[in-house]
């Protein structure tokens, strides 16, 4: 199959799985301009879907590396309420959201980390409201990832530059069932078996977990009205959408203050261009109170700093380690594959729907009930197949659930 044919099967998976495009619906699309090939064909199949109209936010990355070396404290601190409001009025309408992302992993290596923050800080307080229809899936919303010359290089910087983006784009296919002869199908059948799991934890309810590999010994409560999710959810609409194309996890909120232990990350994390990698976290009542880590120190430690939240885990995923992520045998540098390869973790923001009623809780009800919130969310991955998981009912009964990365429910 040619790559057109292939990139056609694509935008047709992220429209009809991802976000599931229902006609006469708005289309939002935020995308790199590196990606504008892929965004026109999006178009032109959501269009031919009968999408209402579609709108796309550009953004450059060498204009945004320009603006954090250059632009004025001020400048950095100053979110345009227009557009602001601009996305809000989009969601309040009820349009579908789908985020085009094609990573430059060392994009921000040479940049000082507070100035990042501080553009990273105003921008997640403007779009708060905003957040929140994606957070209680409100709205539907799905990231999918394109190539970029910078990011195929990471990966095979041995290969020319037309192989190392063809392999790319192999790895791309391969993950998200393209290469399937129906990858519609393909997914259907993949959401069925992460159900089936999802059902077998929300019956348990466990009263915590307990994680075991080399550097790690974490454990972790979950809140009693807790809701596993995965795959995909509905909207407010009741439409079922597939927020991430790959996603092989299932997950849940804990609760803030019942995380102890320390826990060592197994994959690097690419956080706004910067490279985090061999770091850990230490726990105690839920906040970190000791990190390190051999390269982005500084950069974990402002993100740290970002708000009380960001101290506290928002997120448990659980994913095998023989994911068709993981068999690729590549790190991505890329948190969107990265962490459907591997078990992780989210610092920051809990989704309020991994809570019974949770959508229609405000942020001090969520509190209450002991979930995170927090300006951001940053999955990191801690999975291997030297990890174990262990459940703990409400009764004390100790049940295993991972075994050497791997299901064993």
């Amino acid at each position: 199959m040619v790559i057109q044919e292939k990139l056609t099967k694509y935008a047709e998976l992220a429209l009809k799985v991802g976000i599931n495009l229902q006609e006469n619906q708005p289309l939002v699309i935020n995308a790199p301009i590196a990606a504008a090939p892929f965004v026109r064909e999006v178009a032109k199949i959501a269009y031919k879907l009968g999408a209402k109209y579609v709108h796309t936010e550009w953004n450059d990355e060498q204009l945004t590396k320009i603006t954090y070396e250059t632009a004025s404290t001020e400048s950095l601190s100053h979110v345009r309420e227009w557009k602001v409001k601009g996305m809000e009025e989009m969601a309040e309408e009820g349009a579908a959201f789908m985020s085009i992302v094609a990573s430059n992993p060392d994009l921000l290596k040479d940049v000082d980390p507070e100035r990042v923050s501080i553009s990273n800080k105003a921008q997640a307080k403007a779009m708060q409201n905003y957040r929140k229809y994606i957070q209680t899936a409100k709205v539907s919303w799905a990231i999918v990832s394109v190539p970029s010359q910078e990011w195929a290089a990471k990966l095979y910087p041995d290969r020319s530059p037309e192989d190392q983006v063809a392999s790319l784009w192999e790895n791309i296919f391969q993950v998200t069932r393209v290469n399937e002869n129906d990858p519609v199908e393909a997914w259907n059948k993949h959401i069925k078996t992460l159900q089936e799991k999802l059902q077998i934890l929300n019956s348990k309810k466990y009263k915590k977990l307990h994680y075991k590999a080399p550097g790690t010994d974490l454990t972790i409560e979950l809140p009693n009205e807790q809701v596993w999710l995965g795959g995909g959810m509905n909207n407010d609409q009741g439409t079922y959408f597939v927020p991430n194309l790959p996603t092989e996890e299932v997950f849940t909120a804990p609760v803030k203050t019942g995380v102890n232990g320390v826990v060592s990350s197994t994959k690097p994390l690419n956080l706004n261009g910067n490279l985090v990698d061999n770091f850990s976290l230490t726990f105690k009542e839920g906040k970190v109170v000791e990190f390190s880590a051999e390269q982005g120190y500084e950069v974990l430690k402002k993100l740290l700093e970002t708000d009380e939240g960001a101290l506290h885990l928002g997120e448990v995923a659980l994913v095998p380690h023989s994911s068709p992520v993981s068999k690729q045998e590549v790190i991505f540098y890329n948190t969107l594959f990265d962490e459907n390869a591997s078990c992780h973790l989210a610092l920051g923001s809990a989704y309020p729907i991994n809570i019974e009623d949770g959508a229609k809780m405000s942020k001090e009800e969520l509190e209450s009930k002991g979930v995170n919130t927090s300006m951001i969310h940053v999955d990191f991955m801690i999975g291997s197949e030297e990890m174990s998981i262990e459940g703990e009912t409400e009764a004390g009964v100790k049940e295993t659930i991972m075994t050497d990365g791997e299901w064993v429910i």
